[in-house]
């Protein structure tokens, strides 16, 4: 006999895997602005406060 399906877990479950998804995104975004901002010409700062 099969079991009953547990649908509390398996919404727990996906929403557990979207909110790891979303977290290493935002991860990789925030090392992705920082390598930018470390290599960032001093120079091109000034250029972009004019606007």
């Amino acid at each position: 006999m099969a079991l009953k399906p547990n649908y509390g877990q398996q919404r727990a479950d996906r929403n557990r895997a979207k909110q790891e998804k979303k977290d290493r995104k935002l991860r990789e975004q925030q090392e992705q602005t920082a390598l930018r901002k470390a290599t960032k010409k001093p120079g091109a700062d000034a250029a972009e406060q004019k606007d």
